[in-house]
């Protein structure tokens, strides 16, 4: 029993301090490589894409993953006109900086990207895109990030202690014990404070529209995005997609196109978003 309520979460923590170092290919067609550097001195590797359409894309892997995983996804915000930076999260890819697979450091690298995109002058308006965890760093920074004026996050659930107990029946210490320890542990092991709620932070960026995508074999991820929705109300629409984790893409590739297409013109185009 103490090797499921200690050792496991223990061991997940330990797992998720370590360096993520991935290779990562040739970038896609119309894609070139780039540096950029954090406001706190981190290196980050990235692929991008010019705008075509005046609107550009931030586009975030998951924990433990590179931009190789959205390679698809970068290619499709291309042909589409948006303007796409793909950059590897700090301790992952090929970018520097101490690891995190929870991404507490995330917003440093989101504004990093969206630094990048606003020195462009075809640029008028910008968006994100992440997929799990990338999902849930968008969503994180949008409150310290207000050039961000649309999110698409796909299969965010939790990251922190604050947010897994973010749902009413997830308080009981039986049930949120190996969270406590899994996140306190990664505290410890990286140096890192959590970051701020996500719905603290959706809550802070009123202007914000959000496309929340869940996996309906993913019960988790349902609740949290329900969640989500409900604190942004209006500003936020929750599609529900057929299988797994991250799939939606590769599950339903038109839908994907159109949803997401058409979810990131209205909300930076159409509204003739600027930011700041």
């Amino acid at each position: 029993m103490a090797i499921v309520f200690v050792a496991l979460p223990l061991g997940f923590a330990a797992y998720a301090a370590m360096p993520h170092a991935r290779e990562v290919g040739p970038p896609p067609a119309g894609f070139a490589n780039i540096s950029l550097v954090a406001a706190d001195g981190v290196p980050l590797a990235a692929w991008y894409a010019p705008s075509q359409n005046g609107a550009a894309i931030v586009l975030l892997h998951g924990g433990t993953g590179s931009r190789e995983d959205v390679r698809a996804h970068a290619t499709l915000l291309r042909d589409a006109g948006y303007g796409v930076i793909a950059p590897d999260l700090r301790g992952h890819g090929e970018s520097g900086g101490g690891s995190n697979a929870y991404g507490w450091e995330g917003t440093r690298d989101v504004q990093a990207a969206v630094a990048h995109l606003k020195s462009q002058d075809e640029i008028r308006a910008i968006g994100g895109l992440g997929l799990s965890l990338g999902g849930e760093i968008l969503l994180g920074a949008l409150n310290a990030t207000p050039a961000l004026g649309a999110v698409v996050s796909e299969g965010a659930t939790h990251r922190s202690t604050a947010e897994y107990l973010a749902l009413p029946d997830r308080d009981n210490l039986a049930r949120s014990w190996m969270p406590r320890v899994l996140y306190a542990a990664t505290g410890v092991f990286t140096g890192d404070a959590e970051p701020v709620p996500i719905a603290d932070s959706i809550a802070g960026a009123p202007d914000v529209h959000l496309l929340l995508i869940a996996a309906e074999t993913e019960p988790d991820e349902v609740e949290y995005n329900t969640h989500y929705q409900a604190i942004a109300g209006d500003r936020a629409a929750l599609w529900v997609v057929a299988g797994g984790h991250t799939g939606a893409l590769a599950g339903s590739p038109d839908e994907y196109a159109e949803q997401v297409g058409n979810f990131f013109r209205s909300a930076l185009i159409d509204r003739g978003w600027s930011g700041s």
